[in-house]
């Protein structure tokens, strides 16, 4: 059977003008994070909707051994058919943005919640920068070595985003579904899926509103696509 997850990351939210870590802070999306969202929730939809095709033409299907089965793995995919995010605000926010257009309630899931960033929460990378100089450069070479202080560890948010991650996979072996979490977390994610050591997390880029998708093939998950957005949106921060 094959399955697909979009996994997403939330929209801007409010107080983005300045570039700062948020982490557990429970913040909701701005008026351009809900814009921004929006046109993520459409761009969604018409990848759910040409799944069934692409599934048909991937060359995956032969590597997987499947070839010749479309009918198997096409028959859930008709629609989007579960939504879960994380449960801060932002990530909230935006899934029911993706859920209302689908007809369907987000579940929410705290372990896809954004790390604890310690002493560092609500601080702006340049007040970071001038009274954690050595920490702060520590945690940008090596993030899986060094931690914000006071703040959770990489091989935490690993251990509890994966088994959430599992989980969810497993109930859903067939058909489509969207996750919604962070940029930290879907950067731990990613690499996972990828093989990439946890300490190059800061090499994928996560984008507001951006798009992963995930298959599910027999043998193993492909990345087909990260960091996708519109054309339109702003993800300079």
């Amino acid at each position: 059977m094959l399955s697909t997850i979009y996994l997403i990351r939330h929209g801007r939210t409010e107080g983005d003008d300045t570039k700062r870590y948020k982490g557990s802070i429970d913040l909701p999306l701005s008026a351009a994070g809900v814009s921004q969202i929006q046109q993520t929730a459409s761009l969604l939809a018409r990848y759910v909707a040409a799944a069934s095709e692409a599934y048909a033409n991937s060359y995956l299907r032969d590597i997987h051994g499947t070839a010749g089965n479309v009918k198997a793995e096409t028959a859930s995919v008709s629609g989007l058919e579960a939504v879960y995010c994380s449960d801060l605000r932002r990530a909230f926010m935006s899934a029911k943005i993706i859920a209302d257009s689908c007809g369907l309630i987000p579940v929410t899931v705290p372990e896809l919640r954004e790390r604890s960033f310690g002493l560092w929460e609500g601080m702006s990378f340049s007040e970071i920068r001038e009274q954690y100089p050595r920490e702060f450069e520590n945690w940008a070479e090596n993030p899986l070595l060094y931690s914000p202080p006071g703040g959770e560890t990489t091989t935490s948010v690993e251990k509890r985003t994966l088994a959430a991650w599992k989980i969810i996979a497993a109930a859903h072996p067939a058909g489509q579904i969207a996750v919604v979490a962070h940029g930290g977390v879907n950067r731990v994610i990613l690499s996972h899926i990828l093989g990439a050591p946890l300490e190059n997390i800061f090499r994928i880029e996560q984008g507001y509103g951006c798009i992963n998708i995930i298959e599910q093939w027999q043998r193993y998950p492909v990345v087909k696509l990260m960091n996708g957005t519109c054309s339109s949106q702003d993800n300079t921060q």
